[in-house]
């Protein structure tokens, strides 16, 4: 199973059943470590998405009652060894990794609101994906391309599948909403 990649590297591998079992051990661990201070956790990103090609790192998020009161689980995790990446923090979240900031990560968690506007983009876009497998390929060309044109720049990768998130999160808050797909 390849799992990890460099922070600044931009690789894609085809979808691996072993990351499926790697996120459901680490939530079930996570669960332990965290307990009532999470509400629940949930596999999510390219490596949840089963029919497309992903770089190597597993994505989770973290959903708590509020996000106002988040400094117990913010501590709790730092000391676990979770590395918080306060430059990638969003008005409703805060990520943290498992691996190093300059070097391999193996993990991404995203910690936010439970059922908050975070919490549903995420799950409705992964729901999204493995429902509607052109929705998914279309993606794997985008995350193709957009790795052969950004010169290896995980900044450029990213940047460059902005606005097709943004317009996919649009489409399956309305599908996970009982509404029809846009095209």
């Amino acid at each position: 199973m390849i799992i990890g990649l460099n922070n600044f590297t931009v690789e894609l591998h085809d979808h691996q059943t072993e990351w499926e079992q790697n996120a459901k051990e680490t939530i079930e661990c996570f669960k332990d470590k965290f307990g009532d201070l999470i509400v629940d956790i949930e596999h999510i990103g390219s490596t949840s998405v089963k029919t497309i090609k992903a770089k190597p790192i597993i994505d989770l998020v973290v959903g708590i009652k509020d996000f106002d009161d988040k400094k117990d689980i913010m501590e709790k995790m730092e000391t676990c060894g979770l590395k918080y990446c306060p430059k990638n923090d969003g008005p409703e979240s805060r990520m943290f990794v498992i691996g190093e900031l300059d070097g391999i990560i193996t993990h991404i968690i995203h910690l936010v609101e439970y059922n908050g506007n975070e919490w549903n983009n995420k799950i409705n876009f992964r729901d999204y994906m493995n429902s509607n497998i052109g929705k998914a390929k279309e993606y794997e060309n985008l995350k193709i391309k957009s790795m052969k044109n950004s010169e290896n720049s995980v900044h450029n990768y990213h940047k460059s599948k902005e606005q097709f998130i943004i317009e996919k999160i649009r489409e399956a808050n309305n599908w996970r909403n009982g509404g029809k797909i846009c095209h």
